[in-house]
């Protein structure tokens, strides 16, 4: 060998390794396409590191990310049928149990090894096989300690607290037709409550809620900032916000229930390679690490990766107690999911200003007259505490899908029409009647004798 080949053979190496390095980044790039589009509920603050994440691990693919809420996103994909995205990101199992109902998600057995398959007494993946857990989430109350400690409020952690007087104009929630978190929390009381007991607790809480806002983020920001004390939260965003440094602390009611979020598929999707590559992404233990992100806070399905979780990680795979006091039932919240959400706009969303009138009234009077009260002002008080906690369909017709099914999502500016304007014309008035005459015998009640 000359000495000129010599000199250049450590070039040569290094030119052929380059080679080798950009032909295998080019191999990975070619297996899957070059395109992803995802529709999601998550935030930026969840959906940016796993889109960078996986882009940098398939150079060559763009991930198009789409926020809408759970009920926006499943009317998009209803329309989108014939061109649709690739992969539905969300909390809400049930949402997913209407894509699946109406043949929008497709099957698809993940390769992901070490996953749980149950977190508490709820399956991590679809029994048949149509959307996967990557995630699980649980539901309650987060509250901004020096919120709390400026206006003398107690720590919170029962939803029973949130009924207590001391918490009237301190109190936040999203509107579940907003929010797929938001429906699942409201579904969880009822089913952890029952029906009648649920809606009592859901609008007793009603009564004191300073807001319902048009966006799941809108509560931990307005908790976040200090707009209001208290708000009724899916726990990654109790935990990410604490974790991020804000004086926030956030605790799991007995009621409640944890579930995972999901991860689907959709059917007919145009990169079905790019699509499965991203749902073992979330799945692999890279995936998995990062939940435990400070600004995501999620609880990972694979148990293993609770080895690296920071100290006083909730883990629901060694806590017994956490979500266990609810059997949530998918399919039972699936088949009510639009009449629940349009039922809790009319009695609560549209109707806050009159319900927390009456409540204002009720918990006046009590406070005025306590262990005082005649037996005609208590009798005064128990008619209003009734018509204020009163629901205008039972459990069974909310079931029944010859009522459920006359509902739908409407979009921005579109009427209801049919039943569906029928029941929620009757709900409306419903309220407005009973919320006045709670509030008129409150008043009443007061000036008993």
């Amino acid at each position: 060998m000359s000495v000129r080949e010599k000199r250049m053979r450590p070039k040569l190496v290094r030119a052929l390794l380059i080679c080798a390095l950009l032909g295998a980044n080019s191999a990975i790039a070619q297996q899957i396409e070059d395109k992803l589009v995802i529709v999601t509920s998550f935030s930026k603050d969840v959906t940016s590191p796993f889109q960078q994440a996986f882009e940098k691990k398939y150079p060559g693919t763009k991930v198009e990310v789409q926020n809408r809420n759970s009920a926006a996103a499943i009317a998009f994909i209803r329309e989108t049928r014939s061109s649709p995205p690739d992969i539905f990101w969300a909390s809400a199992p049930d949402a997913f149990e209407v894509l699946k109902k109406n043949s929008l998600l497709q099957k698809y057995q993940p390769k992901a090894q070490g996953l749980a398959s149950k977190v508490g007494v709820y399956p991590v993946n679809d029994p048949q096989g149509f959307y996967v857990g990557f995630a699980a989430s649980g539901y309650g109350i987060m509250f901004n300690t020096r919120y709390t400690r400026a206006n003398g409020l107690p720590a919170p952690k029962e939803w029973d607290d949130l009924k207590k007087p001391v918490y009237h104009g301190h109190v936040g929630i999203s509107a579940p037709s907003r929010s797929g978190t938001t429906h699942l929390t409201v579904e969880t009381i009822l089913q952890g409550e029952g029906w009648d007991k649920g809606w009592a607790s859901l609008l007793e809480i009603g009564g004191n809620l300073t807001q319902v806002s048009d966006r799941s983020f809108g509560v931990p920001d307005a908790v976040n900032s200090g707009q209001y004390g208290l708000g009724i939260v899916i726990d990654f965003f109790g935990l990410s916000a604490k974790a991020s440094g804000f004086p926030v602390e956030f605790v799991y009611p007995t009621v409640t229930t944890i579930v995972p979020a999901n991860v689907g598929i959709i059917a007919n999707a145009k990169n079905q390679k790019a699509a499965e590559a991203f749902v073992e992404y979330l799945l692999s233990d890279e995936g998995q690490q990062i939940l435990l992100d400070p600004k995501i806070q999620r609880l990972p399905v694979k148990p293993a990766a609770y080895d690296k979780a920071p100290a006083g990680y909730p883990n629901p795979f060694k806590d017994s107690k956490l979500g266990s006091g609810v059997n949530f039932n998918a399919d039972l919240s699936e088949g009510r999911y639009e009449l629940l959400n349009s039922l809790y706009d009319r009695l609560i969303t549209f109707r806050l200003k009159e319900l927390n009138a009456a409540w204002k009234a009720i918990q006046d009077t009590e406070k005025k007259l306590g262990a005082n009260a005649s037996a005609e002002a208590r009798k005064l008080l128990g008619e209003a505490r009734k018509l204020a906690t009163s629901v205008p369909i039972t459990e069974k017709e909310a079931s029944d899908p010859a009522i459920s099914g006359s509902f739908q999502e409407l979009k921005p500016g579109q009427k209801a029409a049919g039943r569906q304007a029928e029941f929620e014309e009757k709900w409306d008035s419903f309220a407005k009647k009973n919320y006045a005459e709670a509030k008129a015998l409150a008043e009443k009640a007061a000036s008993a004798k």
